[in-house]
């Protein structure tokens, strides 16, 4: 039976980021990655688009060497378990469920593989990724730098230790969302404006990209790019008292702490 360096269970959008990763970068051959999805078009994405090998049954990509555990949270339990015996005692496995602990995934799997916890977003599509790792109890360097290779591949890493995953989660995991919901508001508020809507959706995109290109290029911190913006008495003051009257600053914080909880209660 061939030799797949990486099996991967549950074939979604994050799995496919990563796998797309590895790939552009030569992280991995197609010829080295198995998948398994028990949707057709999944598997048809991996397969068709990908040029990966993919099948319905997880016992196959389980007994790989490196194993990527790409399942709901809901789900993950059940789904380790039942592939447990056919993991390698050797095996890296990593797993990419929001709020499911290393120690959970360890008594499911009965001891078997070094496992690594991460947090990957999906600008991986892109190439430009945040990803964040933490070691399981048994994960070796040898399991911390190869995943770290694969989550590279796609964009950047942080390790942070696992009592920070679920913040990392709110933060960089769900961040994304937040991103697009602002450009959102500001599509419609262009709109209510009289702009249409391809122009103000225009506008705001290339606006927030080249924002965020320019605090990563500077360095300096988004309050300082922000005041140099902020003319007295001009347009952006009164747009940044209005929010600040509004108490968005606080919702936002609340709405991102509200996510950490949630992926906490995954968890239990």
């Amino acid at each position: 039976m061939k030799d797949f360096q990486l099996g991967v269970i549950g074939a979604g959008n994050m799995a496919e980021a990563m796998v797309r990763g590895a790939l552009s970068a030569g992280v991995l051959d197609r010829d080295e990655i198995l998948a398994a999805d028990p949707d057709e078009a999944r598997r048809r994405v991996f397969a068709d688009e990908l040029g990966v090998e993919a099948v319905p049954d997880n016992a196959r990509p389980a007994a790989c060497r490196r194993v990527l555990l790409a399942v709901k949270p809901q789900v993950m339990g059940e789904v380790a378990e039942a592939v447990a015996a056919e993991v390698r005692q050797d095996a890296t496995v990593v797993s990419i469920a929001a709020g499911v602990a290393t120690s959970f995934l360890d008594a499911r799997l009965g001891g078997r593989g070094g496992i690594v916890r991460v947090m990957p977003n999906t600008p991986m599509l892109a190439g430009a990724g945040m990803c964040a790792l933490s070691a399981g109890a048994r994960a070796t360097d040898e399991d911390l730098a190869w995943t770290r290779r694969l989550l590279e591949a796609g964009g950047k890493t942080v390790t942070v230790s696992e009592e920070m995953m679920d913040a990392v989660t709110a933060v960089s995991g769900s961040g994304p969302a937040y991103f697009f919901y602002l450009i959102e508001a500001m599509v419609a508020a262009g709109v209510a404006e009289g702009l249409d809507e391809a122009t103000a959706a225009l506008l705001a995109r290339q606006t927030c990209a080249g924002a965020a290109k320019l605090l990563e290029q500077t360095g300096e911190s988004p309050q300082t790019l922000r005041d140099r913006v902020t003319s007295p008495g001009g347009t952006t003051q009164k747009a940044i008292e209005t929010l600040d009257a509004a108490g968005v600053k606080a919702s936002l914080v609340s709405a991102i702490r509200a996510a950490a909880n949630r992926s906490r209660e995954l968890g239990r």
